[in-house]
């Protein structure tokens, strides 16, 4: 299936050196790989249940965001432990630590990922006692 997409110029001219320098034979098939691996991603966020410790960190637009993302704070205080920002001139680094149910750090993390002022989510989920994931609840 042919589709177009709207990307910054220098982050699809990084994509193609990347590719490129990993001896890929086509933008196409980098693309793919790089969606198969954001779904696997997100099957293994969907999948974790119970009581879970997580760090989510993200990148934003300062001046875009913040008063948006002090409200979204507000309203996980309970799952969020504590928070660490740092600035990098009109960008900033947040790197939020949180404890609670798994669905509610889902929540959280796909809240952030709709904001467009944020770059980009990552989460490193930490098991603690009584996790389970959905496959071994089968």
């Amino acid at each position: 299936m042919r589709t177009s997409l709207n990307i910054p110029d220098d982050m699809l001219a990084e994509f193609d050196q990347t590719w490129q320098s990993e001896g890929l034979e086509s933008r196409s098939r980098a693309l793919r790989e790089a969606i198969q691996e954001y779904i696997e991603s997100h099957h293994q966020l969907e999948q974790i249940r119970g009581t879970v410790a997580a760090t989510v960190v993200f990148d934003y637009v300062h001046d875009e965001i913040i008063e948006s993302l002090h409200e979204l704070q507000h309203e996980f205080q309970t799952e969020i432990d504590t928070t660490s920002h740092v600035h990098h001139g009109e960008w900033c680094l947040e790197t939020v630590f949180c404890h609670g149910e798994a669905s509610r750090i889902r929540e959280l993390v796909y809240r952030l990922k709709d904001f467009d002022a944020v770059g980009r989510v990552s989460v490193l989920s930490l098991r603690t006692a009584g996790e389970t994931t959905a496959e071994s609840d089968q």
